[in-house]
This record gives structure tokens, C-alpha cells and sequence, in this order.
């Protein structure tokens, strides 16, 4: 098998975490992450859920998710694509790592506050996003502070 993108890796790992270690021939590894993603996701009712979310039943969502089981779901879909990336020669830059455990932490806090909101997958995603972005800012000052401070 050739030598996998970083952007091809990144994108199978959105679609599934494992994938992307798979293709960056890291078959352990990818298949723990795709048997932790089938646990998780049966243990949480996640395919449930976000067909009820998609159909704007959010009360139905609320009462079909297993939050113990769903709070799992961020870490180990932002771990799944941030390790996929590294493996394949991404994130050398200093903090890169920034955005995806932020990404990790918001969706994880979206899903703890989605009972009263929106439900698991649209707080989640949310949560997520935001995180993301969070990170992204923070990582930018943390450059910035390390070049003023080596300068």
C-alpha cells in the first residue's frame, strides 16, 4: 500500500475513528480505535439518537441516550483523528494538539449540558466546534508568546 496523505488520513478518520490508522498501516491501533467506536456508539445509542435528532425530536433524543457511554464519544473520535493526522507527518508545529483535545473537552461538556438543550448530538456538535475554535485561538497566542519570548 502507498504512502497515505495527510488530508486523505484526516478525512477517514472523520468518517470513522480507526480508518485513518488503518491506512497509515497502524492495524492495532486502528482496530482498538474502530471496536472502541462500535462499543461506544451501541452502548450510547448513537445511531438512535441522531436519527431522532435529524428529525428534530429532541425530547425523544434525550431520553434514548446513555450519557455514561456517550461522554466517551469526543475523546475518542478527537483522539482517533488527531493521532491518524500525527502518524501520517501532520501536526510537527508546536501545540498543534491544541484544538483537537479542546475539541475533545467542549463536545464533551456540550453532551454533559444537552438534557436541557438540544439533545447530545447538536450540543455535542456544537460543544465540539467550538472547541475547535477555542483551540485554534489559544494555540495562535501560545506561537505568538513562544516566538515574542525566543525573540
Amino acid at each position: 500500500m502507498g504512502k497515505s496523505t495527510r488530508i486523505e488520513v484526516f478525512l477517514w478518520s472523520i468518517a470513522l475513528p480507526g480508518f485513518g490508522q488503518l491506512l497509515n498501516g497502524k492495524l492495532l491501533k486502528g482496530f482498538i480505535l474502530i471496536g472502541l467506536e462500535f462499543l461506544v456508539n451501541c452502548q450510547s445509542n448513537l445511531n438512535e439518537i441522531i436519527i431522532s435528532s435529524f428529525h428534530g425530536e429532541i425530547e425523544n433524543t434525550v431520553n434514548q441516550t446513555n450519557y455514561q457511554w456517550l461522554m466517551f464519544y469526543p475523546c475518542v473520535y478527537m483522539f482517533g483523528i488527531w493521532d491518524a493526522y500525527k502518524d501520517a507527518g501532520g501536526g510537527t508545529t508546536p501545540y498543534a494538539v491544541v484544538p483537537f483535545a479542546f475539541g475533545a473537552y467542549f463536545g464533551t461538556i456540550g453532551i454533559i449540558f444537552s438534557r436541557n438543550f438540544l439533545g447530545a448530538v447538536w450540543l455535542g456538535l456544537i460543544g465540539l466546534f467550538m472547541g475547535v475554535t477555542v483551540g485554534l485561538l489559544i494555540r495562535t497566542i501560545m506561537r505568538n508568546r513562544s516566538i515574542i519570548n525566543r525573540g
